[in-house]
């Protein structure tokens, strides 16, 4: 059946080799992290990365198509991108809730091993006042250049959203380098009791996040070049502007309670 002519505001989507090959690398990817972790070999974890990649890039390539230049992405569909979207956000909170929940688990009642106090013995917490608050900084003026963008853009204004969106992907590197840097300068590591697993999993897996909204943000810069969004056409820099918002928040959480308070 063909789905160019339809008398419905669907999206029925075409033949597409792309799950079936990211199923593949996915796959790959997987097996190669276990022979590495096993015999310290690379080539299947590097193989793996390479179709992963590949198919992400082919997949997005043909979504953009498709809400593009095709028509396909109609209200209702776009409806339902943006329940989609909302749904993935509240699973993603859902995520950071199980890490702060560990945190104040052992952080309110420290258990005797550690010595009874938080943070532990021997610990030697970062000072908030630091790093951790200019990553604050950079992340909340993050926020504020993205909203910027999205106000800019449905002014139809190319230029200031090129200039705020452009900004904001410098923050968010900014804030992924000096994350790292925090980690290669830590007095203590992830095998350092349940205070040093339970920040290198939150602000880690934090930090993850920024670094792929910042990937998400990079591919909506590029396509806002290639004039793919319209002032009442733009659901894929929204999605990433709400994704940001969220990694923002987030991390105002981590500060205030695993920084701040957990100090």
């Amino acid at each position: 059946m063909s789905t160019n002519h339809s008398n419905h505001p669907y999206h029925l989507v075409d033949y597409s080799p792309w799950p079936i090959t990211g199923a593949i690398g996915v796959l790959t990817l997987v097996t190669g992290l276990t022979k590495w972790f096993h015999m310290f070999n690379m080539n299947i974890l590097m193989l793996g990365y390479l179709i992963t990649l590949l198919t992400m890039y082919q997949w997005w390539r043909d979504i953009c198509r498709e809400g593009t230049f095709q028509g396909k992405h109609t209200i209702l569909v776009s409806k339902g991108l943006r329940w989609g979207m909302i749904l993935f956000i509240i699973s993603e909170v859902f995520f950071f809730i199980s890490f702060f929940w560990s945190f104040f688990h052992n952080s309110l009642s420290p258990d005797i091993n550690i010595g009874s106090n938080w943070p532990p013995q021997n610990i030697i917490p970062f000072n908030p006042f630091q790093i951790p608050l200019l990553n604050t900084v950079i992340l909340l003026s993050s926020g504020i250049t993205i909203t910027w963008a999205h106000h800019a853009l449905m002014e139809n204004n190319y230029n200031q959203t090129k200039q705020s969106l452009l900004l904001t992907i410098i923050l968010g590197i900014y804030f992924t380098i000096l994350q790292a840097y925090e980690y290669y300068e830590a007095p203590f590591s992830i095998a350092d009791s349940i205070y040093g697993s339970t920040f290198f999993v939150a602000t880690g897996f934090h930090g993850l996040h920024v670094m792929i909204g910042t990937t998400f943000l990079l591919i909506c810069y590029f396509r806002h070049l290639n004039f793919h969004f319209s002032m009442n056409h733009h659901f894929g820099f929204e999605a990433a502007a709400w994704y940001w918002h969220f990694v923002d928040v987030v991390w105002l959480f981590l500060y205030i309670s695993i920084y701040w308070w957990g100090n």
